[in-house]
């Protein structure tokens, strides 16, 4: 099956499943929790396909209070462009998420990350490949909006000694008649729980 490659990956691979720093973001006091981000599939054209298959490549947030923040990475950018300011990026050991298994509920976690206390403002998904088979057994294309890490504008707050879970929910959305289709994130399906 051809691997459809949409980003210019480059990168070597991170010896551990999440690497990276974060500066002074969050509360300061150097108390920290753990962001468990998780993906889910909404309906969107998901039907046309018999696998969709996601590989995350890294995780960017950034903290609501960033102006000390530290945004240097472990190793080569993730996704090859560069952050917004203020931001920090950990990479991801390639997590592979199918997402037609990933409907009514289903989730996969595709990074687990310990972050110091405090507000964040977003979270990014930097998604390196795309390995789709349409429901007739052809190869699908399927890209991210702008080939850019796929942004969840939903603010979050990491907690001391707890476990923040964020849902990320993204579906594929075809793009008119050309037969591809593009990777759109579900505004309304993001979801963030914590564990005591």
């Amino acid at each position: 099956m051809q691997r459809r490659q949409y980003l210019a990956a480059g990168t070597a691979a991170v010896g551990a499943t999440l690497a990276g720093c974060t500066g002074g973001g969050g509360d300061g006091d150097g108390s920290t929790g753990t962001l468990a981000t998780r993906v889910t599939d909404q309906p969107g054209d998901i039907d046309d396909f018999e696998s969709c298959v996601v590989t995350v490549t890294g995780i960017r947030v950034r903290p609501s209070d960033d102006e000390e923040t530290d945004t240097e990475t472990d190793g080569p950018d993730p996704d090859g462009d560069d952050e917004d300011e203020g931001e920090a990026s950990y990479d991801v050991d390639d997590a592979e998420a199918d997402l037609v298994q990933l409907q009514d509920g289903e989730t996969e976690l595709v990074a687990e990350q310990e972050l110091e206390t405090g507000e964040y403002d977003y979270l990014k998904l930097a998604v390196s490949d795309v390995d789709a088979t349409l429901a007739n057994g052809d190869d699908a294309e399927v890209d991210t909006p702008g080939d850019a890490p796929l942004t969840f504008d939903e603010s979050f707050e990491v907690r001391a000694d707890a476990r923040t879970v964020f849902t990320a929910d993204f579906t594929p959305v075809k793009r008119g008649q050309s037969g591809s289709y593009v990777l759109q994130p579900v505004a309304d399906g993001v979801e963030v729980t914590h564990e005591e």
